[in-house]
């Protein structure tokens, strides 16, 4: 993936939803039927999508949401915490009487891993929405790979309106029609829950039976505590050996931190075994820190960075 050198920062496009997260921080995780108290309690802004830029706006970078949100009250902590962290939400649609989507979170402090149950009936964006964004000086677009099919649509209404735009789409869950996503990006971020639900317990594997259905240069996989894998097309895999925060306190958004930092990493032009290296620091850091607040500062102080 050749890339002309670096200028400073760039614009980033973001492409998904933007939830209310309700957090239940518990001691661990409980039974089924069991009644437990919660430890803490604590609201946030929530997505990939989000979370994505919010981690790259830390990097540097100028970043904006298109995206569908609602006009509750709901809807105002979102709006809130994007311009906090300087996300420009003007190519969002607004859907008047609607209501905000909320995941559910159950954190446990024992493992600080987390389970969500989310509920939306906001609609998502449309490709035609999209189309009305306008795309110059944007240097790269992110995809949440969800909606397939009209998502889909608008990677190739970018591919035609901007041929020169990098892309990357993150494939997190197995959904009817994903694979029409693979066709357009430059970059696919997987995830290890994905690769698991095609039935690939080894990441090469997994890599490898991927080239045959997509026109993508580059394929990200990250394996949790065993690292993360890429390859270029027509590369040998490459793999960089994870990062572990002296105590795992939040592994939630860990997934859109990583993404973040290999976006920002290739932006860069950085060779892609420190791209891995960088993206597993980064979200190691995030899985030992609550939420992502000051989480780009404290890797740098530590010299991750």
């Amino acid at each position: 993936m050749n890339r002309s050198p670096p200028t400073g920062p760039r614009r980033i496009l973001g492409v998904g939803i933007a939830t209310l997260d309700i957090i239940n921080e518990v001691a661990t995780y409980p039974a089924e039927d069991d009644e437990v108290r919660a430890l803490g309690q604590r609201r946030c802004r929530g997505g990939n999508a989000t979370n994505t830029l919010v981690v790259l706006s830390q990097l540097g970078h100028a970043c904006a949401l298109a995206g569908t949100l609602a006009d509750d009250v709901q809807s105002g902590e979102i709006l809130r915490d994007l311009k906090a962290h300087g996300v420009d939400i003007e190519p969002c649609v607004r859907h008047a009487g609607s209501h905000t989507p909320t995941s559910y979170v159950t954190l446990s402090r024992a493992s600080g891993s987390r389970t969500i149950v989310h509920h939306r009936d906001l609609p998502e964006l449309r490709a035609a929405e999209l189309a009305a964004v306008d795309l110059a000086g944007y240097d790269w677009v992110h995809f949440e790979g969800r909606n397939p099919g009209e998502t889909a649509a608008m990677i190739r209404d970018c591919v035609a309106r901007r041929p020169d735009l990098e892309i990357s789409v993150e494939v997190e869950k197995p959904r009817p029609g994903i694979e029409r996503l693979l066709q357009g990006p430059q970059v696919l971020l997987f995830s290890r829950a994905y690769a698991r639900s095609c039935g690939y317990e080894d990441p090469e594997p997994f890599l490898a039976d991927q080239w045959p259905w997509t026109g993508a240069q580059l394929l990200v996989l990250p394996w949790g505590e065993d690292g993360a894998f890429a390859q270029v097309r027509d590369g040998p895999v490459c793999f960089a050996p994870p990062y572990a925060p002296s105590r795992v306190t939040d592994t939630l958004g860990a997934g859109d931190v990583f993404n973040a930092a290999v976006i920002d990493g290739l932006l860069a032009g950085l060779d892609l075994a420190r791209v891995l290296g960088r993206a597993n620091r980064l979200a190691g850091v995030k899985c030992g820190l609550s939420g992502l607040k000051g989480l780009v500062m404290r890797a740098r102080k530590a010299g991750l960075l």
